[in-house]
């Protein structure tokens, strides 16, 4: 192969496989205080060729006694709620119940999500608040067209198919969304971000066009490497 061939063959390879990464079931932000009221998006990728996403069923972790969602074009939205063991006293009032589940189901035809789309689905919520310092897991079964069934719910962040979470910080902090993880920081995170900041969601779009310029860069640095050897082999045979 020629030189100059084989130089844009790696650069050519080093930009596609960024493309082939999968994306997650997502929550934004990820990092809010205990006690705070927040609106949560669902993040929901469609990854499957020739299929879109039919159905979205995600469940709350505990402490969540009210739920308002946004009317999402072509989806239908269902809450559903669990009696608590223990009814709690606010404001007066008596809360008997918890939203358990946040069920989204695709009617069409706007909102379809096909291969290489997201849709969001907003949640206002109030953050538990005794949470502070734990991550909140928001386990997301996903339901594809064709049959194929997605399940977000591994506790690890480094499995195939992460459970979404939020990280709660302490009362009176900043909402953040910290980048990094995809699905989710690991608790703490928010708190470290304060000093480090480069962490917001902001800057990913930076970060990720560094990242894909210095692997350019590493790809035209071997090119000129194998070139080289290549032109030496060459002499070498005539010699």
């Amino acid at each position: 192969m020629k030189p100059g061939k084989l130089t844009a063959l790696i650069v050519a390879t080093v930009l596609i496989a960024p493309a082939g990464a999968e994306a997650h079931v997502s929550l934004h932000p990820n990092t809010i205080p205990a006690g705070a009221f927040a609106t949560l998006d669902v993040r929901v990728p469609g990854e499957r060729e020739g299929a879109h996403v039919k159905k979205v069923d995600t469940l709350l972790p505990p402490g969540f006694t009210s739920v308002d969602y946004e009317n999402v074009s072509g989806w239908s939205t269902r809450v559903i709620e669990a009696k608590l063991a223990s009814p709690l006293k606010e404001d007066g009032e008596t809360i008997d119940t918890e939203v358990s589940q946040v069920v989204w189901t695709w009617q069409g035809p706007a909102g379809r999500v096909g291969n290489g789309q997201f849709i969001d689905f907003p949640l206002s919520v109030a953050i538990p608040s005794q949470a502070a310092g734990r991550a909140l897991e928001f386990k997301t079964v996903q339901t594809y067209s064709d049959g194929t069934v997605v399940h977000w719910i591994d506790p690890s962040l480094s499995a195939e198919h992460p459970s979404p979470r939020i990280n709660v910080t302490v009362k009176g902090g900043a909402i953040e969304d910290v980048a990094g993880k995809e699905a989710g920081p690991e608790p703490g995170a928010g708190a470290a971000s304060a000093s480090t900041a480069p962490a917001r969601s902001s800057s990913t779009g930076a970060s990720q066009g560094l990242a894909i310029a210095a692997l350019v860069i590493g790809a035209l640095a071997l090119a000129a490497a194998l070139t080289a050897l290549y032109r030496g082999s060459a002499r070498s045979r005539f010699q």
